[in-house]
């Protein structure tokens, strides 16, 4: 579903990717592992749209993600690790909106879904900006999975969330 092939990122002399090749198959979970500055998040970045890559190719399931990058990013959902939300929006409303940017058909019930498999459902209602930074983390979740992607990549995922929502994520298959 995800083939990279000597995927590299640079600014200006500096290397911040070099010639990465790698391939992801239906159903596989995949972490990119490795310290501060070795090119994770860029790696991500690029796989997602979000970045040019320098050189080399990507495809997301089937599609070349670097000329055609738009209907690549449709079969993905994306969570960065510093999750762009509107703070000033209710969650639901946060997520509605989202979903119509998406597309998403059957938009309700999409939501319905995309808050119990992220478990803020009990927060539908709430404030975005007033949540906990774990809380947050999850309405993001939540937007990367609003359109039932095929394809999922999460930077950070566990950032700001307790041992005990990290593990009820590995419970649902997260």
């Amino acid at each position: 579903m995800i083939e990279v092939q000597a995927l590299s990122r640079r600014y200006g002399s500096r290397v911040a990717v070099n010639e990465v090749s790698f391939r992801v198959e239906p159903g596989e979970v995949v972490g990119f592992l490795g310290p501060n500055g070795a090119g994770k998040t860029t790696t991500l970045r690029m796989l997602t749209g979000y970045l040019a890559p320098t050189s080399g190719d990507i495809r997301i399931d089937g599609i070349d993600a670097v000329t055609n990058s738009i209907r690549a990013r449709e079969r993905l959902g994306y969570m960065p690790e510093g999750v762009p939300l509107y703070r000033e929006m209710r969650v639901h409303e946060y997520l509605r909106h989202r979903g119509e940017l998406k597309n998403v058909p059957k938009l309700a019930d999409a939501v319905d879904r995309a808050l119990d498999l992220a478990g803020v459902a009990d927060a539908r209602t709430r404030i975005v900006g007033q949540l906990s930074k774990g809380y947050r983390q999850r309405v993001g979740l939540a937007e990367a999975l609003i359109a039932d992607p095929p394809i999922l990549i999460l930077d950070e995922p566990t950032s700001g969330l307790d041992p005990n929502q990290v593990r009820q994520f590995r419970e649902r298959g997260m």
